[in-house]
């Protein structure tokens, strides 16, 4: 839970430190996890730094995480395509769970997440690889308890 809820801080950094949108996909065993954005470059050393810095940041706000269960025409028109990911939800769904860390991150997403942000610990960039050929920035992490 600690992880998967880290995604969603991770993406509020990457969104703000390199101006991403789409996330392509991710992956989450235990305490590590990888973010894969949609990306036309390698970030830089420091931007690698400012999005770690920019996460545990956020989770030292101790932020609520809050969660909506409605229909889907309702988010849509809340939050517009936002609340995807690249690749949309089936037209059949008709209703849906929004993950909301208010002014960082909003993301139609179906796992389970801690009640703040707080709750996560620490975030730690392990290792990116950017796939040019596809504009994939893949972003490894661990999350470790808090101090």
């Amino acid at each position: 839970m600690r992880t998967h809820t880290a995604l969603h801080v991770l993406k509020g950094a990457v969104q703000k430190v390199l101006q991403v949108r789409w996330t392509a996909g991710v992956w989450v065993e235990g305490l590590n996890g990888r973010l894969t954005v949609l990306a036309d470059r390698n970030p830089t050393q420091q931007e690698l730094e400012d999005i770690e810095r920019e996460a545990n940041e956020k989770i030292r706000e101790d932020q609520d995480i809050v969660e909506y269960t409605l229909d889907r025409n309702e988010a849509e028109n809340r939050w517009g395509d936002s609340i995807y990911d690249m690749f949309p939800l089936p037209e059949g769904i008709t209703t849906v769970t929004v993950v909301c860390i208010p002014g960082w991150n909003v993301n139609c997403c179906k796992e389970n997440h801690t009640r703040t942000t707080g709750e996560i610990g620490r975030i730690t960039l392990r290792k990116t690889r950017f796939r040019k050929n596809k504009n994939l920035l893949e972003i490894s992490f661990s999350v470790e308890p808090g101090s």
